[in-house]
């Protein structure tokens, strides 16, 4: 099977090395920015009121499943969300491999009130400073991506950026790394990110290793109300939710869904 993330995170890396933009320059950019929308604390409130919050995501394609809809755009999918219930958004910045861009997110997210996640492959100081300047309220660190002194680095660094950082693991290990770096915003990702294939029992095999204080995220693999109602049984705060979504011929009305299967 192809290793995905290891080309992913090649390429990117490939492009950190050779950005030339200085840190410290564009925190101070980002410092004078108006404050950002509260990522993680609304997915705490929503779980609180209603059982589970979603995460709906905007996402142009894959790399496993190809088009899934790449004119779509971005301003209606985002109002869709917002009125079928979602928390917060996800957007796909990425250009290479998921046909996003930072346009898609500065689009999505001036058409709602929701919070917005950059979904794409941190892998260094300046592609936080980047999300922060392009409009996110929070960064993707996958832990699989990182050196551990890396971790550690960027969740200090979003945080004086005023990003909330979803810390994304895979397995046990994976989850005692970020919980050791602090993290406090944790999703497990049920799709292996070297073969792109689904496992829909990892999230639950992992649900009762997370402290209390710290709100998760199942992602990838929910395929409808079915699913999200066990992963809401299973303890989990949200859902992050992108092809059953995306492809879904009501989009709002699929939102609405995944929020009815457990209230």
């Amino acid at each position: 099977m192809p290793a995905y993330l290891d080309a992913i995170i090649a390429a990117h890396r490939a492009a950190a090395a050779v950005d030339r933009r200085d840190p410290a320059a564009l925190l101070e950019a980002a410092a004078r920015l108006p404050g950002t929308r509260p990522f993680a604390d609304e997915l705490a409130a929503g779980s609180s009121a209603d059982g589970l919050s979603v995460i709906a995501e905007v996402k142009r394609r894959s790399p496993s499943r190809g088009d899934l809809d790449p004119t779509l755009d971005p301003a209606v999918v985002a109002k869709e969300y917002e009125s079928g219930g979602a928390s917060c958004l996800s957007v796909l910045t990425d250009r290479q491999f998921f046909g996003g861009s930072p346009e898609d997110l500065a689009a999505a997210r001036s058409a709602c009130s929701l919070p917005v996640l950059r979904k794409d492959f941190t892998v260094s100081v300046n592609d936080l400073c980047d999300a922060r300047l392009m409009g996110a309220d929070a960064a993707l660190l996958i832990v699989a991506a990182l050196a551990p002194d890396e971790l550690g680095e960027y969740l200090a660094v979003a945080g004086q950026l005023g990003l909330d950082a979803l810390v994304e693991v895979h397995d046990g290990e994976e989850l005692a790394r970020a919980l050791d770096a602090g993290a406090r915003l944790v999703g497990v990702n049920q799709r292996d990110l070297r073969t792109f294939e689904v496992d829909h029992e990892r999230a639950l095999g992992l649900a009762e290793a997370f402290p209390a204080d710290v709100v998760t995220v199942a992602e990838s693999g929910i395929r409808g109300p079915e699913d999200a109602a066990r992963l809401a049984a299973a303890g989990y705060d949200a859902v992050l939710v992108g092809e059953t979504l995306v492809t879904a011929g009501d989009r709002r009305s699929a939102v609405a869904g995944l929020l009815g299967a457990v209230r």
